[in-house]
């Protein structure tokens, strides 16, 4: 099998993470105090595991293993974010104006330069998640389960609460489970605590008070792994119900304003306010002076399209364009352009 090179996605970033979105599941509390006996008592289940039957049933109640992840935009839903550009929309206005007043020139070149510029960045972001869901489909895990009696391995998605699970070293926790026996068990925690030494779990219940659910001895969660040793344990949460897939599920939505967006926004305004002071009066000025308040008209008009930066839509377009060929050649997948000059224009980058 070939190696794979890490690969980093870039320009991926959704809201702020609202604090009552991020929770614990309330079972993880009450099993990690009781004994394992009652642990399997109170998740109707056994140490040889769920029935298949039963494990098909749960899953159809809990819905499948999986975090919150995007959806899939269509073609279309690309291209009108692509071309909801205060500038590029400010273009096309004029654009408009320019074919109706007979101006076909000055329409001509502004409606190319829209077309080159949205298409450009419609091209290089649908291209940049093709090659995002490619690399997706190529990772697939599984977990070790127990099901009535028999070890398996069966693909994480399909998990249900109460399978007891299998744990050794290298593995992924597949969901939060309670530890019900553990040799020697070390599990990393740094993806959700920051803590760079591995935490040792064990099987007894947990005894102290006014403690984290991060801190169980008892308790491991989704997103952290095995750093040594061995371990079984059952299912209490999976997907959208466990820690991690609570703080997924916030940080999936739409997309917040980057600075780059904000700026060309402010940068667009600006000149709409310089048209509407220009425009009107450059109008009346030329009306009342020549008396010809058609040639006034044209003439406002042309100063609108003057003071307009018709190509700068395609070079914003491809100066991000060439940052992000810039970033494939060292293996970073830029799903949106205006991240590129996001991360240019970072002082500190923490990892």
């Amino acid at each position: 099998m070939l190696p794979i090179a890490p690969v980093t996605t870039l320009g991926n970033s959704a809201a702020m993470l609202p604090v009552n979105a991020i929770h614990f599941s309330p079972i993880l509390a009450e099993l990690a105090r009781l004994e394992k006996s009652e642990v399997f008592t109170r998740m109707k289940s056994s140490p040889e595991g769920l029935s298949e039957a039963d494990a098909e049933s749960r899953l159809a109640e809990a819905g499948p293993n999986v975090i919150a992840s995007e959806k899939h935009r269509g073609w279309l839903w690309r291209l009108l974010t692509a071309t909801r550009n205060p500038l590029v929309i400010l273009l096309i206005v004029l654009a408009i104006i320019s074919f109706a007043t007979g101006d076909a020139r000055a329409g001509t070149v502004m409606s190319l330069m829209v077309i080159l510029g949205v298409s450009l960045r419609f091209v290089q972001e649908a291209r940049a998640d093709a090659a995002a869901a490619k690399l997706k489909a190529m990772i697939t895990l599984t977990t070790a389960v127990v099901r009535a009696g028999k070890a398996e391995e069966i693909p994480l998605e399909k998990l249900a609460p109460g399978d007891v699970v299998t744990l050794c070293a290298g593995d992924m926790i597949p969901a939060d489970v309670r530890i019900i026996s553990a040799k020697d068990l070390f599990v990393s925690q740094a993806t959700l605590t920051g803590e760079s030494l591995p935490v040792e779990k064990f099987d007894s219940r947990e005894t102290r008070e006014e403690v984290s659910p991060l801190e169980f001895s008892n308790i491991c969660f989704l997103g952290t792994s095995v750093e040594s040793g061995a371990a079984t344990a059952v299912v209490l949460a999976t997907g959208a119900q466990t820690y991690f897939g609570s703080m997924a599920s916030s940080i999936v939505g739409e997309q917040v304003e980057t600075s780059f967006d904000k700026g060309m926004q402010q940068f667009t305004w600006l000149m709409i306010r310089f048209m509407m002071v220009m425009v009107p009066l450059v109008f009346f000025i030329n009306g009342f002076t020549k008396h010809n308040w058609h040639e006034a008209f044209f003439f406002s008009v042309a100063v609108a399209v003057g003071l307009t930066p018709e190509m700068l839509p395609m070079i914003v377009s491809v100066c991000l364009s060439k940052g992000a060929l810039a970033m494939s050649k060292n293996k970073v997948i830029v799903k949106q352009l205006s991240a590129i000059q996001n991360f240019g224009a970072m002082d500190v980058l923490c990892t």
